[in-house]
């Protein structure tokens, strides 16, 4: 997954939530990191995602 596909799902989402969700919620499934930390420190983009739906409790429809 390409960072740019990443971002677009977030937005689709989350809406106008998605860059507070990704700069000040921490996620356990991310190593307790919020989106932002875990992209910097070069986690796979699709790793990322994986840990927000898993944290989120997404549906499968959206994973």
């Amino acid at each position: 997954m390409r960072l740019t596909e990443f971002w677009r799902r977030m937005a689709d989402t989350f809406g106008p939530h998605a860059p507070f969700l990704a700069s000040d919620h921490v996620f356990a499934e991310l190593g307790n990191r919020t989106v932002q930390q875990a992209l910097a420190d070069g986690e796979p983009v699709k790793d990322v995602w994986r840990g927000v739906c898993v944290g989120m409790e997404l549906p499968p429809s959206k994973r």
